[in-house]
C-alpha cells in the first residue's frame, strides 16, 4: 500500500486564511497534482525544497516515551501556509509533497499495552515497517535533487531519513543532532532511541556529532562508546550553558569540522529545547532562537541535504505554538539553504 497522502489544493483552501492587500505563503508553494512518477515529477519541477510530513509515535512508544508526536504535522502545516509570502520566505522554491499515513499502524498500537514486553516487541516490528516507507520517499526527494524538510514523528524516523538519502546519494552520509539525547542505544528492535545507532551499525552513517548532549539523561555505556569511537563526537549542554567551558558558536563550528566535508542531516529534536511541548520535555534547554541560529548556521552549507524536526508533541493548548516555532525553523533553513 502507497503511504503517500499528496497535499492537494482543497486541504490548501481549508487551512488558508487569504487576507486583502497581503499574500500569504500557502498560495505560492508548489503540489504535485499525481501519484504516480513522483521521481520525475519532483527532478523536473522548479523546486529547491520538498516538505513531508510524518504524523507518527509509534517509535516514542516502542522506546516507552509518551504519545503525541503525530499531531505536529498538522499543527505546522495551519501555521506555516499562513506566513507572508515575500522575498525572504521563498515560497515558490517550495513543494508540500504531502504526508506518510500511517492511521493504519497508529490504531494497531492504540491496543498495545506499553508495560508489556510482547507488545513492545509488536510496536518495534510496526516501526521497522515505518522505517521502509520513510527511506523510500527520502530516496525519492534526495535523488531528485531537492532538499528535504521532514515534519513531525519520533526520532526513529532519522533512521529512514539517513538511509534513504544514503541510498540516493549512494554513499553513506553524516549526521548533526541538536538533541538531549544520543539516540544511539542498543540496537534491540526499532525505536526512536536507536535510529543513529542502527544507521551507523549498517553503514548509511558516516560522520555523526550530537550537540548538546544532557549530562544527567546519558548513560555511561554510551559516553564510552562516543568517546572510543573517532567517527562519534558530541559536546555537552552542561559545557555550554551551565559551566561555559565551550561557546554555542564554537561548538557549532566543531559540529561542522566533523559532519560537512560529506552531504550531512540537520536533526532537530524538540526534547532538546527549554518547555517545548514534547515527548520528553525538558525544563532546562537550549532557546527557541539558538535552535533557529543553529538551523540558520548548518543549513548554510552546501552539503547540507535535509532538515528533520522531530519529537515536538503539541496538546490542544499548544497546538499553535509548536506550528509557530516548527515554521520558524523550516523558514530559517530555507533562508540560509536558498543560495
Amino acid at each position: 500500500m502507497n503511504k503517500l497522502v499528496l497535499f492537494n489544493s482543497t486541504k490548501l483552501c481549508k487551512l488558508l486564511n487569504k487576507r486583502s492587500g497581503e499574500s500569504k505563503f500557502g498560495e505560492h508553494v508548489k503540489m504535485l497534482t499525481s501519484i504516480s512518477n513522483i521521481y520525475e515529477q519532483l527532478k523536473n519541477l522548479d523546486v529547491k525544497h520538498v516538505v513531508i510530513g510524518i504524523p507518527e509515535d509509534i517509535g516514542v512508544f516502542a522506546n516507552h516515551g509518551k504519545s503525541g508526536t503525530s499531531l505536529a504535522w498538522e499543527a505546522t502545516l495551519k501555521i506555516l501556509l499562513n506566513i507572508q509570502n515575500n522575498a525572504f520566505t521563498k515560497a515558490d522554491s517550495v513543494l508540500i509533497l504531502g504526508h506518510l499515513d500511517f492511521s493504519e499502524e497508529l490504531l494497531m498500537v492504540s491496543k498495545l499495552n506499553q508495560n508489556k514486553k510482547s507488545d513492545i516487541k509488536k510496536a518495534r516490528k510496526i516501526v521497522e515497517r515505518i522505517d521502509n516507507h520513510v527511506a523510500h520517499i527520502m530516496q525519492l526527494i534526495i535523488s531528485s535533487g531537492k532538499k528535504a524538510i521532514v515534519i513531525g514523528g519520533g526520532h526513529n524516523n532519522a533512521y529512514g531519513n539517513i538511509k534513504g538519502a544514503s541510498l540516493a546519494l549512494n554513499t553513506p552520509i553524516n549526521a548533526v543532532n541538536f538533541d538531549a539525547h544520543s539516540d544511539f542505544r542498543a540496537e534491540e528492535g526499532r525505536h526512536s532511541g536507536n535510529g543513529f545507532s542502527y544507521a551507523y551499525a549498517e553503514g548509511f552513517l558516516k560522520n555523526y556529532f550530537i550537540f548538546g548532549l544532557h549530562e544527567n539523561y546519558t548513560p555511561d555505556a554510551i559516553f564510552k562508546i562516543l568517546n572510543e569511537t573517532k567517527s562519534l563526537k558530541y559536546n555537552t549542554f552542561e559545557d555550554i550553558e551551565i559551566k561555559k567551558k565551550l561557546s554555542f558558536f564554537d561548538g557549532m563550528y566543531h559540529a561542522l569540522n566533523h559532519t560537512s566535508n560529506k552531504p550531512y542531516g540537520i536533526e532537530i529534536d524538540c526534547d532538546a529545547i527549554e518547555s517545548t511541548p514534547s515527548s520528553a520535555m525538558t525544563p532546562s534547554g537550549f532557546s527557541v532562537n539558538k535552535t533557529r541560529q543553529f538551523v540558520s548556521f548548518f543549513a548554510n552549507h552546501k552539503n547540507a541535504t535535509y532538515l528533520h524536526i522531530c519529537e515536538a508533541a503539541p496538546k490542544k493548548k499548544t497546538i499553535n505554538q509548536i506550528g509557530k516555532l516548527i515554521t520558524y525553523l523550516i523558514t530559517d533553513f530555507i533562508k540560509a539553504n536558498a543560495s
